[in-house]
């Protein structure tokens, strides 16, 4: 390489963006996923005795995944080449293959191959590294951002260690935009800036653990913003981050009392059957960053508390909710939030699952309270002791019911479930209550005598809990 050569290529690495200058170069260096390359780790352990086999790392963009294969590089005392799946063919393939072969058998050096976005090869691609992958010519570095377990060849990934990279923290996206400000070689530690508290926190917050997104915002609003003539700084504050991200902030505290006033919003607005302001709510906390998995395990609860038994498929709805967005994850995965917000916010409402808390009282009310002869486990004493005797079995009497005392003594008779009229349950109400007359005239309890919880006690329930 000649001067001019060398000059140029400084002159590149100059007119790269700060996420690409700034790139950890090192282990030491690396912020997040200490799940795989903290001390002691799979990974780690591979990357520092040089012994790394082929890998996947798949993961949100912005995790690290070209920054770990960078410093794999820089490790390693393998030649390092890299292609992008997108711009990249079979033809560049074998180029890397045959390199690979020659580079081995005049030098004995090892070839380790990044390729970026690999789920983007078809098939016919993926299946032309498969025998230079089993045979050792290449080590395969594949970076993806969907399943490979879904996207890539299935013997292309027996053949790999697949490495799962998560969303950043946002304290970890800070730690890096805080290393950013102060590196004077690489980032922007010659620019006298300031960067507001606020203004570094909105540009975090929109992130979303995309350490990528944040520093280019960063560096936009650190270039763009002139210079203060009086302090001779460049004053970075909301609004210039605002611009520099392109979303505007709200007042959204995660540990805050706006945070539960918002959630606490939401909730009320579809325990409310106002599908309206709960999609309203729901709205402003994903706008403002707030964890998707919060909000639906809150909509599994209200659908447990506040829907129940007059709609069952709403816990139903819930939990899939929960379960589609941990497999997709966002943007796509607001859908079965939305879905699952709408479906419980007009779904007939019911709270009688509170029953459990009536009935609990009268545990703790009771005190230790022996389980009636007829109920116990007749599988171990019912010759010597007599448990089970009496037991009539439901299934053996007409309409699989016949009545009999399931409570212990002191409380026959007593009711906790109070079914709603609303719904599936209203369907109960009828057969229940037939039930119920059953069983009161078998004990010869009269309704008015059988023992009842009065308003008091049911209102001391609702404030204890």
């Amino acid at each position: 390489m000649d001067l001019f050569d060398h000059a140029r290529q400084e002159d590149i690495k100059k007119r790269q963006p700060l996420a690409a200058r700034i790139r950890p170069r090192t282990l030491e260096e690396f912020v997040g996923q200490e799940h795989i390359l903290g001390p002691g780790k799979l990974l780690r352990r591979a990357i520092e005795a040089d012994q790394v086999s082929s890998v996947l790392l798949w993961g949100p963009p912005g995790t690290g995944k070209t920054t770990i294969a960078a410093i794999i590089a820089n490790h390693t005392q393998s030649t390092f080449e890299t292609i992008n799946a997108v711009m990249a063919g079979v033809a560049d393939i074998r180029r890397v293959v045959a390199d690979a072969k020659e580079r081995f058998k005049l030098y004995g050096t090892r070839t380790i191959l990044l390729i970026d976005e690999i789920h983007r090869f078809n098939k016919a691609q993926q299946d032309a590294l498969l025998p230079h992958v089993e045979d050792g010519t290449i080590i395969l570095i594949g970076a993806t951002t969907e399943n490979p377990y879904f996207e890539v060849n299935a013997p292309l990934v027996s053949r790999s260690r697949v490495f799962q990279l998560y969303q950043l923290t946002d304290e970890q996206v800070a730690e890096i935009l805080q290393r950013a400000l102060a590196d004077k070689e690489h980032g922007l530690g010659r620019v006298p800036a300031e960067v507001n508290a606020d203004a570094l926190a909105h540009i975090v917050k929109i992130a979303g653990g995309d350490a990528r997104t944040a520093l280019n915002a960063l560096e936009l609003a650190v270039t763009t913003t002139p210079v203060t003539m009086s302090d001779r700084k460049v004053h970075v504050t909301l609004q210039v981050a605002e611009d520099s991200i392109q979303r505007r902030a709200i007042l959204y505290d995660k540990d805050g009392d706006v945070h539960y006033d918002t959630i606490s919003a939401f909730i009320k607005s579809v325990r409310g059957s106002d599908p309206d302001a709960a999609l309203y709510w729901l709205a402003k906390m994903l706008y403002a960053g707030e964890d998707p998995l919060f909000i639906l395990r809150r909509l599994i609860i209200l659908a447990g508390e506040d829907i129940g038994l007059a709609d069952p498929m709403g816990l139903v709805v819930a939990n899939a909710a929960a379960d589609a967005f941990e497999r997709i994850g966002l943007p796509e995965g607001v859908y079965p939030i939305v879905e699952a917000t709408l479906y419980l916010a007009t779904a007939p409402k019911s709270n009688s699952a509170g029953a459990y808390f009536r009935a609990l009282k009268a545990i703790r009310d009771e005190g230790k309270v022996q389980v009636p002869q007829h109920l116990q486990d007749n599988n171990r004493d019912a010759e010597a002791l007599g448990h089970g005797k009496d037991y009539k079995y439901p299934h053996e009497f007409e309409g699989h019911f016949t009545p009999q005392n399931y409570l212990p003594e002191a409380i026959k008779g007593m009711r906790f479930y109070d079914p709603s009229d609303q719904g599936y349950e209203a369907q109960v109400i009828e057969r229940l209550e037939r039930w119920r007359r059953a069983q009161l005239e078998a004990l010869g309890i009269t309704p008015q005598e059988g023992p009842r919880l009065t308003y008091e006690q049911e209102q001391a329930i609702k404030r204890g809990r």
